[in-house]
């Protein structure tokens, strides 16, 4: 099964997810992610956890998979994201992918 969802922050609703879909009784679980790990907080607008909450932050891509239970984990790059957003990579927030913080007068959308 392929299972896509918009990111992971903490990992635990995953895993959740994941142990209810085995029980279901199935065999293989793909999951997919429509943005990069966010490995840093946001300080523009959106409230999410602090960096030591949020699990890309200090966790490989393997061992997130390992710990969420699934048997591959793929993530959409950020050129992905950018491209798919159709705003210009200078005006696109990546601080929460990037843990680079820009102070800037206009965020484009932060």
């Amino acid at each position: 099964m392929v299972v896509v969802d918009d990111s992971i922050v903490r990992g635990t609703t995953s895993r959740k997810l994941a142990k209810m879909i085995r029980m279901a009784g199935v065999k293989k679980i793909h999951l997919v992610i429509s943005s990069p790990p966010n490995i840093g907080p946001c300080y523009y607008g959106i409230d999410t956890p602090s960096k030591k909450e949020l699990i890309a932050s200090s966790n490989s891509v393997e061992e997130i998979r390992k710990f969420i239970g699934v048997d591959t984990l793929h993530y959409l790059s950020l050129d992905g994201l950018v491209k798919a957003t159709g705003i210009a990579g200078s005006k696109f927030c990546s601080a929460c992918f990037t843990d680079k913080y820009k102070i800037v007068d206009d965020c484009g959308g932060c």
